[in-house]
């Protein structure tokens, strides 16, 4: 039996991918550099929040690594730009080669076959697989920039002033339809957060001295020496300090997630309900890992390069000086008293911000490890030589001459 001339003809299928993130446009494919320039100015743009007051660098600001601009433990967001998030913001800076979370994943670095467990993705928790996706989240968080979806999204973009540099590079219809706007603009948003000046720039002190163009001083040489001797800070255990084996620059972090068991952080809104408990891999923000009780508790290891121009630390922004960050690492074990809030008996509350479940997932490594009352691993001197080599991760550095002129 024939169809009859009346019967419509089947619609044709789109090609399979045709809505995938790096599919091919029918209409143009922008330039790098036209894409580029629409994520710089989509990223300074307020006007893509609810609030109208609150961009992409609001949190993550170009003078500070593209971190937080001040000593805030969260940043304020929302509809109304009064709203506490939950995690401090963390750089932007050095995320290229993070990679997709894995379960499971293993080093090209002599000792391939060693599990390294849960590594990767750009957010504290991992949960976003690469740059669009990370620049998505906020956009749709109801605690920053507080869209409800991803049409309001597309409805801003539509009346931003670059609204018609959009159509001229992704083609005339590129803001037509809510879903293809909104995955455009994470993919400009992408290319963007991957221009190497602006992101893995390579200029500290530290970098210089890998080049051989300068020398650290005796105090942060000292500090380097602390970093890496693995019965003292121990810290290039996770926080990488040299040129990889395929002659990369470190990043100083292996992107592996981990468990501090760092203090509570009382000045969190959230916080104020005792039965909450922000536990990373397993949730609240992140709701597919919620079932692996031993991934609760951990965080992925953020780059220490730029750390210095930070004033929070940690993923609850509990701390407000490296000092105080590093000073953690020596007085956990030894000196908890120090760290941790006491109940109403008098008694430490030593890991208040984890279930007394998920306590055994907490790292113990050096410089952990010594029991109440010894001596710490690290010395306050040690600490000093440490913030001194820290600095020398700051971005931007200038040899005295030149600095000078």
């Amino acid at each position: 039996m024939t169809a009859s001339a009346s019967t419509p003809a089947p619609a044709a299928s789109a090609p399979a991918g045709a809505n995938a993130m790096y599919a091919p446009l029918p209409s143009r494919q922008p330039t790098a550099a036209e894409m580029s320039a629409l994520g710089r100015a989509m990223f300074f743009d307020p006007g893509l929040s609810a609030s109208g007051k609150m961009a992409c660098a609001s949190c993550h600001s170009p003078d500070h690594a593209y971190g937080p601009p001040n000593g805030l433990s969260v940043q304020l967001g929302g509809p109304a730009g009064h709203d506490s998030g939950l995690r401090a913001v963390p750089s932007l800076r050095y995320l290229q080669t993070a990679g997709s979370f894995s379960e499971h994943h293993h080093d090209n670095d002599g000792n391939d076959s060693e599990d390294a467990g849960p590594t990767g993705g750009r957010t504290w928790d991992g949960r976003a697989d690469s740059a669009h996706a990370q620049a998505a989240a906020p956009l749709l968080s109801p605690f920053e920039m507080a869209n409800a979806s991803e049409a309001d999204v597309a409805a801003r973009l539509r009346r931003a002033p670059y609204a018609d540099r959009f159509r001229a590079a992704f083609g005339p219809a590129a803001l037509d339809d809510d879903r293809q706007a909104f995955r455009l603009a994470g993919l400009a948003l992408e290319v963007f957060q991957e221009e190497p000046k602006e992101f893995a720039p390579y200029d500290s002190k530290y970098d210089a001295v890998l080049r051989g163009q300068t020398r650290l001083s005796v105090q942060e040489a000292r500090g380097l020496a602390t970093f890496e001797d693995p019965n003292k800070g121990n810290c290039a255990s996770c926080h990488i300090s040299r040129i990889t084996e395929d002659g990369a620059f470190p990043l100083f972090t292996d992107f592996g997630h981990i468990a501090l068991g760092v203090p509570r952080n009382a000045a969190l809104p959230a916080n104020a309900d005792p039965a909450f408990f922000d536990l990373g891999l397993c949730g609240p923000l992140r709701t597919d890992l919620k079932d692996h009780a031993d991934y609760c508790g951990r965080f992925r290891t953020p780059s220490l390069r730029n750390v210095a121009m930070r004033q929070v630390f940690f993923h609850n922004g509990v701390f407000h000086t490296l000092e105080d960050a590093l000073r953690f690492y020596a007085l956990r074990d030894t000196r908890p008293a120090r760290v941790y809030p006491r109940d109403a008996q008098g008694r430490v509350q030593k890991f208040d911000d984890l279930p007394e479940t998920f306590r055994g997932n907490v790292n113990t490594e050096a410089p952990f490890g010594p029991r109440p009352g010894n001596r710490p691993v690290l010395s306050d001197g040690d600490i000093r030589d440490l913030v001194a080599f820290l600095h020398t991760l700051d971005d931007g550095w200038k040899p005295p001459a030149a600095a000078a002129r």
